[in-house]
């Protein structure tokens, strides 16, 4: 099952890349929604190689995966292999520059099962493909507005 999701965001490809690869702010916010996050990469690396092992809440049933950066040619293309005991799949994160201040990002997340029961998962992931699609358009667009707004001035 693949879901793919783009935006146009107003800021140079440079700072997008920077946001999209900042895998601590990620791993903040995956733990301020309760997933638990471990680094299996020691010392942390911000590039390929980069590992987590993350623990959540999904459907009711307790879910393990792991994700690993394996290719990172910023700024415009990271890629993280995720596995768990019965799905596995990707995450292409593909950046490209529209102009000095504009960069069109596209997410593409994959998914494929390995057990019956992740099947059922899938499936039921299909049924709710708008509700998921919608959910991701509105993050993506979330995560576009936070890049265009100028920092804050104190003072």
């Amino acid at each position: 099952m693949k879901f793919v999701t783009k935006e146009d965001i107003g800021a140079p490809i440079d700072a997008v890349f920077s946001k999209v690869s900042d895998f601590h702010a990620f791993e903040r916010s995956a733990i301020r929604r309760g997933a638990e996050v471990t680094r299996r990469d020691s010392p942390p690396v911000n590039g390929e190689g980069a590992a987590w092992d993350v623990r959540f809440d999904m459907r009711g049933k307790r879910r393990d995966i792991g994700l690993e950066v394996t290719e990172f040619d910023g700024p415009e293309r990271m890629q993280l292999k995720l596995r768990s005991e019965g799905v596995k799949g990707h995450v292409l994160v593909d950046l490209v520059a529209l102009s000095r201040s504009r960069t069109r990002i596209r997410i593409e997340t994959e998914i494929k099962p390995k057990t019956l029961s992740a099947r059922l998962l899938i499936q039921s992931l299909r049924l709710a493909r708008g509700t998921i699609e919608k959910r991701l358009a509105e993050r993506m667009a979330e995560f576009a507005a936070a890049l265009e707004k100028p920092p804050s001035s104190h003072g």
